[in-house]
Parts: C-alpha cells; sequence; structure tokens
C-alpha cells in the first residue's frame, strides 16, 4: 500500500490515515487508490470491529482532489479525446463513500484540519466525526465549476437538511467547526492538540463495542431515511432478530443480570 495512506490494525481498530500533509492530503490518482484499498479491507475483515480515519499534519484533513494533477490529466483528456478523468467519481470516491457508510462496524473520523470536497463527502460518509476547534468545512465544488461528489448529494441534506445543503454547495464557503456542531456536521469538537487521543479513545470503545448491533443500528438507520414506517418496522425486526442471536446479547444480559462490565466479543 502506498505510503500516502497508512493502515494500521491492533486490537480490532483499524486506523487509516491519509498522508499527503505536505499537500493538505489532496487526493491524487496514488492516494485515492490507496484509500480505496484500505477502506475496503477494513470494512471486510472480521478482526476489524471499528474503523478511524484521520489525516496527518494540522492544517488539513483532506481538501478533495488534487487540482495540480488534476489540470494535467484535463489536458491529456482534450488531446486523446478518452474523457477518463472523471472516471475517478466512479472508480474511487463511490467505492471509498459505499465502504465507510456500508462496513459493518462503526467508522470515526478524526477531523483535524480543513474537509473539502471529497474530503467533506468522506467526513460525512463516517458514522461519527470528532472535529477540532481549528477545522473547517467547505464543499468547495461549485467553486471549481463542479457538482457534487463523494456522497455528499446524499449525507449533507440528511444532515443538515436540503435548503442548507442546497445554499452550501451553491455557495461554498468554510464552514467552522462551533458551526459544524450546531449543523449536526460534527458529532463532538474538541480542542485541536486533543483531537487524535480523544478520537482514539472513542473508536477504541467502538471496537469493544457490540459489532453485531453496531453494524444492525447502521444499516436500520441508513434503511429508515429511505422506507415507509411500515417498511422500517420489518426492517428492525429482521435486525433485532439477528442482533437478540449474537453471542454479544447474551454476554450483555448475563453482565447485566450480575451486575457486571459485559466483555463483548464482536459477534
Amino acid at each position: 500500500m502506498a505510503d500516502t495512506v497508512l493502515y494500521e490494525v491492533s486490537d480490532g481498530l483499524a486506523t487509516i490515515t491519509l498522508n499527503r500533509p505536505e499537500a493538505m492530503n489532496a487526493l491524487n490518482i496514488e492516494t485515492k487508490v490507496a484509500l480505496r484499498e484500505a477502506v475496503r479491507s477494513a470494512a471486510a475483515d472480521d478482526a476489524v470491529r471499528a474503523v478511524l480515519l484521520t489525516a496527518a499534519g494540522e492544517r488539513a484533513f483532506c481538501v478533495g482532489q488534487d487540482l495540480k494533477e488534476h489540470i494535467g490529466l484535463l489536458a491529456a483528456d482534450r488531446e486523446s479525446g478518452s474523457g477518463q478523468t472523471m472516471s475517478t467519481v466512479r472508480e474511487h470516491y463511490n467505492p471509498i463513500v459505499r465502504a465507510l457508510a456500508e462496513a459493518p462496524k462503526p467508522v470515526v473520523a478524526a477531523v483535524n484540519g480543513v474537509a473539502a470536497g471529497a474530503g467533506f463527502g468522506f467526513a460525512l460518509a463516517a458514522d461519527y466525526r470528532l472535529v477540532a476547534d481549528t477545522a473547517a468545512f467547505n464543499t468547495s465544488f461549485a467553486g471549481v465549476a463542479l457538482t457534487a461528489d463523494s456522497g455528499i448529494s446524499w449525507t449533507l441534506p440528511r444532515v443538515v437538511g436540503p435548503g442548507r445543503a442546497t445554499d452550501l454547495l451553491l455557495f461554498p464557503r468554510n464552514i467552522g467547526a462551533q458551526e459544524a456542531y450546531e449543523l449536526g456536521i460534527a458529532n463532538r469538537v474538541v480542542p485541536a492538540a486533543e483531537l487524535r487521543a480523544e478520537a482514539e479513545k472513542t473508536a477504541r470503545a467502538l471496537a469493544g463495542g457490540p459489532t453485531v448491533a453496531y453494524a444492525a443500528i447502521k444499516e436500520s438507520v441508513a434503511f429508515g431515511l429511505g422506507h415507509s414506517l411500515a417498511e422500517t418496522l420489518e426492517k428492525e425486526d429482521e435486525l433485532q432478530t439477528r442482533a437478540g442471536s449474537s453471542e454479544d446479547h447474551a454476554i450483555a444480559v448475563r453482565a447485566f443480570v450480575n451486575k457486571e462490565k459485559p466483555k463483548y466479543l464482536g459477534r
């Protein structure tokens, strides 16, 4: 795996770190491929019970597409007539977002700095966002004459409402950490110096939790957003049956009755 993305698994937690701080963690092709493979690996690995997505440096979480590389690719497209440059949405961004959002385990994003464009989209695809008090979000797309990608046209309206999402997409601007919290984009805002420690603490707590139940919670919330009450009640029945059959449920019930702290197995 390229060193533009670091991947480590420890005690059930997969930590994925965007590692181009000199470029504000902008997404060149090498980084997008490495991130896609890292996220897919974490999602598919049964030994991984939670994922922490973060970035190196202090200035940026991810500023989206590497426009310096993008300019050259667009020029090559014009010469060849291939139109391949924008296939990155299909080949890279879409698989990354789906792997994050659909992973059968919780995903925590530690947003250490600016999250713009696809970087914003990746953060929104996570289940829980810890945000440094110095961080900011920006949709960015319209500023370079593009529409939304990286799932942001689906995730952002569900977080802030369709009217506010349209405003933020049509008129890109920096959304500071406090405003992000007020809008629901940030779940928690912490001092920048404490972000990594707090994010690891949160992610490790989730890694030690009832993984089957967490997966069911993710699935039920996503399902309920696009289905009727009756359909959602049927889905809840299905998922609760699955969770109720897990070893972790039996462990939790015994621990509750015995007034003990449960030690979950993640199955």
